[in-house]
């Protein structure tokens, strides 16, 4: 990108001119930046405050998909949340085996994750978010 190298000289000739003990609005050099330069750079910083807030999912925005999957697992885990923990402790059973299918945990997968679900079963006693969280990670 030709204009990117431009703005990144503009930046360097901004800090080397222009320092604390010069104001910003007497720098020469901060009137040749071009505008491309604070969209560049801005960018990122606006998807990281989004990123912080909470509520909001700026993956969902990028993937729908991965946003109705996160969705429907979320749907399965806290409509049937007691009972799931009841499953886990058990070893298995169809609740589980739903929010399993929804997550997209494989098959051959499942008696491995079943055991770790058992072993951090204290982190998911109250917080049905940590064990939708737990199963999207073990999906695909």
């Amino acid at each position: 990108m030709p204009g990117r190298g431009r703005a990144l000289a503009g930046m360097v000739a901004y800090l080397r001119n222009c320092g604390p003990s010069q104001p910003v609005p007497t720098c020469p050099d901060a009137l040749q930046m071009p505008p491309r330069f604070v969209v560049f750079f801005s960018l990122p910083l606006l998807l990281a405050a989004c990123a912080a807030s909470p509520g909001l999912n700026v993956g969902a925005l990028m993937n729908p998909a991965e946003a109705q999957r996160r969705g429907a697992v979320e749907l399965a885990v806290k409509t049937a949340f007691p009972g799931i923990l009841n499953e886990i402790a058990a070893g298995g059973g169809p609740s589980l085996t739903a929010a399993m299918d929804a997550a997209g945990v494989p098959p051959g997968d499942r008696a491995a994750r079943i055991l770790q679900l058992q072993g951090d079963i204290s982190l998911y006693g109250s917080n049905p978010a940590a064990l939708a969280a737990a199963l999207l990670l073990y999906g695909r």
